[in-house]
Order: C-alpha cells, then structure tokens, then sequence
C-alpha cells in the first residue's frame, strides 16, 4: 500500500476524493449486498439510517431510504467537524457522504442473496465497510457520523476509534435484537465487532509506535527527522558500541505507524549506518502532535 499512500500525499485533493469515492464504493457493497440481505444493521450512522428506515417502515408504513437518512442524520455532525477539526475536513466527508450515498442509490444489491447464511454477510459486510472506512480515515477522509465523534474522542482521550465504534453500537445490537431476533443481534455484534478491527488495522494514523535509533550523527537525524516528521525527540549521551567501541548517541522519540516510511527514509538519509527499532506503545501522556486533517 506504500505506493498507493505516495501518491495520496503527492497528489492531495486527488488523492482524498479518490479515497472518498472508494470509501462510497465499499459501503455501498457492504449494504447491498450482504447487510440488507442478511438482515444485518451496520455500525455507526449507517446502522442508524437502517434502524430509523426500519422504524418507519413498520410504524408508519413509509420507505425511507437508508441512502437520504445517511445524510439527514450526518448533518449535525458536519457541523461538529467544522468547529473542533477544520473546513478543509469537514469539506471532504461532505464528499463522502454525499458519494456514498449517491453509490447506495445506483448501485444495486442481487436479486437474490448470494448466500443464505447471514453469519458470512455479517462478516464480509463487516471487513468491506471496515476497509472502506479505515482507508478514508487513513488518507485524511471521515465518513461521517461516528467517525467525526471518534476523532474528536480520540484527541481529546486517546481512545481509539474501534473502541468507540463498539461503544455506540451496543444500541445498534439491541435494536437488531428487537427488529429481526436475537439471533440476528448476535450476527450484527459479529459484523460490528469485524468492522471495528478492520478499521483499527488499516487507519495507522492512531496506532503509536516507540522509536529508538542508535547512530553515530545524531544531530543530522535529528535535523533530518524534524525537517520531515514534527516529531519532539530525546537524546540519550555517551553510548558506545559493544563490536566496535565507537562513541553513540541513543535517539528517543514516538510516531504514529502512519509515518513509519517518511521516518525510515529520514534516517537513512542522514546516517545510513545508524540502526533502529521500533515497537507498538498503547498510549502517551503530554502532548503529541496530530497532523491537521
């Protein structure tokens, strides 16, 4: 995915309708042709829409598509985004949602379902819009709803945007429950609970990682890395070699997995013998600095 990512941050505006319009194409997948066959509520505002279409329909008779109430109940949220993250985001995951919604209208699910199990629509459901979702997130894209509150969460606490997914769709479940069976409640955890890893493993912005170099040019890694990253590092004196016995310097500083390529590409530019490793840490304390999206 490395290419794909070069030429996202090469190409920005291209590259984030891009991630938009495949974000719109996967979610639209993921509904139509394996969630509302299988009677499967998806997580966040998506599964909120099916809910509310599914109320309405059964109380009062109307069909209201899921595609238009994707938009009607992302509109607050819009707002939301505009005032505590930027215009600039806000801007793309109206594209986003406006595409996504666009893809549930035209593109159709089968006319009959390809499977007749709904654990396995419960499950690629999940995986699809997981990795729609966190490829959005990933290149700088929110889809929406509960992507905008996570981040939002996520600055502020630290808590990951899986996490919060499961949180809010604990409700979702149990209106799956309700409508369909428990039965179909225990499908519709199993979706939410693939959606929510998928996303966690593709959307590197959030995933922290410990970062230690050991070189023998430490002030041109250091210019070297915050020319590129801006990342705050700690410098550890006085090492030495056990193989050879020259002098060292130890280099501390954390990164999100995100920038694992610009950091490598820094290191070997400034020390190209320098040697690092590096290691997931599950939060920080202080400030880190969070790219603007």
């Amino acid at each position: 995915m490395g290419r794909i990512e070069d030429y996202f941050r090469q190409h920005e505006y291209t590259g984030r309708l891009s991630a938009a319009m495949f974000y719109a194409l996967a979610s639209a997948i993921a509904l139509n042709f394996f969630w509302t066959p299988g009677h499967i509520y998806s997580s966040g505002f998506t599964g909120l829409s099916q809910l509310v279409s599914t109320i309405f329909e059964r109380t009062l008779g109307i069909t209201v598509p899921v595609y238009i109430l994707l938009l009607v109940l992302n509109a607050p949220l819009l707002w939301l985004a505009y005032r505590k993250i930027g215009a600039r985001f806000t801007l793309f995951t109206a594209i986003s949602l406006v595409f996504a919604s666009i893809a549930m209208r035209l593109i159709a699910g089968p006319a009959t379902p390809w499977v007749a199990d709904p654990l396995m629509d419960a499950i690629f459901g999940g995986a699809i819009n997981g990795f729609g979702t966190g490829f959005a997130l990933r290149n700088g894209i929110s889809t929406g709803g509960l992507d905008i509150i996570g981040i939002v969460l996520r600055r502020t606490t630290g808590i990951k945007m899986g996490a919060v997914n499961l949180t809010f769709n604990f409700f979702i479940l149990i209106s799956s429950g309700v409508m369909f069976g428990p039965e179909y409640a225990l499908y519709t955890a199993i979706g939410v609970v693939v959606n929510a890893r998928i996303i966690d493993l593709v959307y590197t912005r959030q995933q922290k990682m410990q970062l230690m170099i050991i070189t023998e040019k430490p002030q041109e890694v250091v210019h070297s890395i915050q020319q590129q990253l801006r990342r705050g590092i700690t410098i550890i004196h006085h090492a030495e070699g056990a193989y050879n016995h020259h002098p060292k310097e130890i280099l501390f500083t954390v990164i999100s997995l995100y920038e694992e390529g610009d950091v490598y590409n820094a290191i070997h530019q400034a020390d190209p013998g320098a040697w690092a490793s590096m290691w997931k840490i599950e939060r920080t304390f202080g400030r880190f600095y969070e790219p603007r999206l």
